[in-house]
Protein backbone atom coordinates (compact mmCIF):
# COMPACT_ATOMS: atom_id res chain seq x y z
CA UNK A 1 0.00 0.00 0.00
CA UNK A 2 1.41 2.94 -0.88
CA UNK A 3 2.10 5.94 1.60
CA UNK A 4 1.42 9.60 0.62
CA UNK A 5 3.93 10.68 3.35
CA UNK A 6 6.96 8.93 2.77
CA UNK A 7 8.25 10.22 6.02
CA UNK A 8 6.30 8.53 7.52
CA UNK A 9 6.81 4.73 6.15
CA UNK A 10 8.88 2.45 8.04
CA UNK A 11 8.63 0.81 11.37
CA UNK A 12 6.07 2.01 14.13
CA UNK A 13 6.66 1.66 17.81
CA UNK A 14 8.35 -1.47 18.94
CA UNK A 15 7.20 -1.15 22.54
CA UNK A 16 4.92 0.80 25.09
CA UNK A 17 6.40 4.11 26.47
CA UNK A 18 7.66 3.88 30.06
CA UNK A 19 4.49 5.74 31.84
CA UNK A 20 7.37 8.33 32.91
CA UNK A 21 8.16 8.94 29.62
CA UNK A 22 4.43 9.02 28.24
CA UNK A 23 3.28 11.10 31.39
CA UNK A 24 6.28 13.76 30.23
CA UNK A 25 4.87 13.65 26.55
CA UNK A 26 0.97 13.50 27.70
CA UNK A 27 1.92 16.81 30.10
CA UNK A 28 4.27 18.84 27.19
CA UNK A 29 0.91 18.34 24.91
CA UNK A 30 -1.53 19.64 27.00
CA UNK A 31 0.52 22.66 27.87
CA UNK A 32 1.69 23.06 24.50
CA UNK A 33 -1.84 23.42 22.53
CA UNK A 34 -5.14 25.32 23.59
CA UNK A 35 -7.92 23.58 21.52
CA UNK A 36 -9.34 20.28 22.44
CA UNK A 37 -12.56 18.66 20.81
CA UNK A 38 -15.10 17.69 23.84
CA UNK A 39 -17.63 15.07 23.12
CA UNK A 40 -20.68 14.76 25.40
CA UNK A 41 -23.58 13.04 24.89
CA UNK A 42 -26.61 14.45 24.01
CA UNK A 43 -30.20 13.23 25.60
CA UNK A 44 -31.10 10.93 22.46
CA UNK A 45 -27.89 9.03 23.18
CA UNK A 46 -25.81 10.72 20.65
CA UNK A 47 -22.54 11.85 20.64
CA UNK A 48 -21.91 15.67 20.39
CA UNK A 49 -18.29 17.13 19.65
CA UNK A 50 -17.40 20.50 20.23
CA UNK A 51 -14.12 22.66 20.02
CA UNK A 52 -13.16 24.40 22.88
CA UNK A 53 -10.29 26.57 23.96
CA UNK A 54 -8.84 24.92 27.10
CA UNK A 55 -6.27 26.00 29.74
CA UNK A 56 -4.45 22.29 31.65
CA UNK A 57 -3.18 22.10 35.07
CA UNK A 58 -1.22 18.91 35.56
CA UNK A 59 -3.58 16.43 33.74
CA UNK A 60 -6.91 18.03 34.05
CA UNK A 61 -8.12 20.34 31.46
CA UNK A 62 -10.77 23.12 32.05
CA UNK A 63 -12.58 25.50 29.54
CA UNK A 64 -15.35 28.05 29.93
CA UNK A 65 -18.62 27.38 28.24
CA UNK A 66 -22.29 29.71 28.58
CA UNK A 67 -24.84 27.48 30.87
CA UNK A 68 -27.07 27.26 27.70
CA UNK A 69 -24.67 25.84 25.21
CA UNK A 70 -25.44 22.16 24.43
CA UNK A 71 -22.05 20.90 25.65
CA UNK A 72 -22.98 22.60 29.31
CA UNK A 73 -26.60 20.83 29.25
CA UNK A 74 -25.64 17.51 28.03
CA UNK A 75 -22.80 17.42 31.27
CA UNK A 76 -25.91 18.80 33.63
CA UNK A 77 -27.49 15.43 32.45
CA UNK A 78 -24.71 12.82 31.52
CA UNK A 79 -21.34 14.38 33.10
CA UNK A 80 -19.43 11.12 30.74
CA UNK A 81 -16.93 13.34 28.24
CA UNK A 82 -14.10 12.66 26.34
CA UNK A 83 -11.93 15.36 25.02
CA UNK A 84 -9.07 15.05 21.81
CA UNK A 85 -6.00 16.95 21.49
CA UNK A 86 -4.18 17.29 18.76
CA UNK A 87 -0.57 18.84 17.36
CA UNK A 88 -0.98 19.32 13.81
CA UNK A 89 1.32 17.71 11.10
CA UNK A 90 4.00 20.45 10.37
CA UNK A 91 6.51 20.13 7.87
CA UNK A 92 7.99 16.63 7.80
CA UNK A 93 7.33 15.85 11.68
CA UNK A 94 4.11 13.24 12.52
CA UNK A 95 1.15 14.56 14.26
CA UNK A 96 0.67 14.30 17.95
CA UNK A 97 -2.43 13.38 19.85
CA UNK A 98 -4.36 12.44 22.86
CA UNK A 99 -7.54 11.62 24.18
CA UNK A 100 -9.49 11.88 27.58
CA UNK A 101 -12.27 10.13 29.13
CA UNK A 102 -13.73 11.36 32.33
CA UNK A 103 -16.32 12.90 34.46
CA UNK A 104 -16.97 16.64 33.96
CA UNK A 105 -17.60 19.04 36.19
CA UNK A 106 -18.98 22.57 36.18
CA UNK A 107 -17.94 25.11 38.59
CA UNK A 108 -20.63 27.74 38.66
CA UNK A 109 -19.75 31.45 39.41
CA UNK A 110 -20.16 31.05 43.38
CA UNK A 111 -18.09 28.34 43.77
CA UNK A 112 -15.50 28.49 45.77
CA UNK A 113 -12.88 26.69 43.42
CA UNK A 114 -13.95 29.80 40.52
CA UNK A 115 -11.60 32.43 41.55
CA UNK A 116 -8.36 30.14 42.40
CA UNK A 117 -9.45 28.13 38.90
CA UNK A 118 -9.57 30.64 37.36
CA UNK A 119 -6.42 32.28 38.62
CA UNK A 120 -4.67 29.21 37.41
CA UNK A 121 -5.51 28.87 34.20
CA UNK A 122 -6.31 32.48 33.02
CA UNK A 123 -4.11 34.34 34.94
CA UNK A 124 -7.46 36.41 36.54
CA UNK A 125 -10.63 35.31 38.02
CA UNK A 126 -13.19 33.87 36.04
CA UNK A 127 -15.78 36.64 37.31
CA UNK A 128 -14.07 38.39 33.99
CA UNK A 129 -13.63 35.42 31.72
CA UNK A 130 -15.90 35.06 28.38
CA UNK A 131 -18.29 31.88 29.85
CA UNK A 132 -20.72 31.45 32.64
CA UNK A 133 -18.79 28.75 33.77
CA UNK A 134 -15.64 26.60 34.31
CA UNK A 135 -15.93 23.20 33.63
CA UNK A 136 -13.44 20.57 35.06
CA UNK A 137 -12.29 17.50 33.49
CA UNK A 138 -10.58 15.37 35.56
CA UNK A 139 -9.24 12.08 33.26
CA UNK A 140 -9.78 8.74 34.47
CA UNK A 141 -7.79 6.96 31.33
Amino acid sequence: MPVTNPWLAGSGPEKELEREALEERILNLLSSQNLAVIATVCADGSPAATPVRYSSLGFEIFWTSWNASVKSRNIVRDPRVSAGIVAPLVGQASSRGMQLFGTARTLQRDDPEVEPTGRRCAGSPTTSSVGAHWTRHPPTR
